[in-house]
């Protein structure tokens, strides 16, 4: 949690004290305040975990993943473009190699 988070939460609590402490005064709008994070991500991290570490094992939990059958498929047109795109760069160099040869060499 960052320092002006941290601060916003204290004033939210002092403000809620207040309020309890004194129950004849009116009611104000209700304050949204970030929700407290748990210690672990308060910290910086432990020398064994380190918070970057922390941080990508919570991003990496968000991703969406694909399925086993999307994987299939997806790599399936990996393979044949690059197939595709092989020929058609070894067909360019045969035929660029050949009209060298036949232009310039002779």
């Amino acid at each position: 949690m960052g320092r002006e988070a941290r601060r916003a939460q204290e004033r939210a609590d002092r403000r809620q004290k207040q309020r309890e402490a004194a129950p004849g005064r009116a009611v104000s709008a209700p304050t949204f305040t970030a929700p407290a994070l748990p210690r672990e991500e308060r910290s910086g991290g432990s020398p064994l975990k380190p918070r970057w570490a922390t941080d990508i094992i919570s991003e990496l939990r968000k991703v969406t993943w694909p399925t086993r059958q999307e994987t299939i498929n997806l790599t399936g047109v990996v393979i044949s473009v690059s197939l595709a795109l092989g020929v058609l760069l070894g067909g360019a160099d045969l035929f660029f190699g050949w009209l060298i040869q036949q232009t310039l060499l002779r």
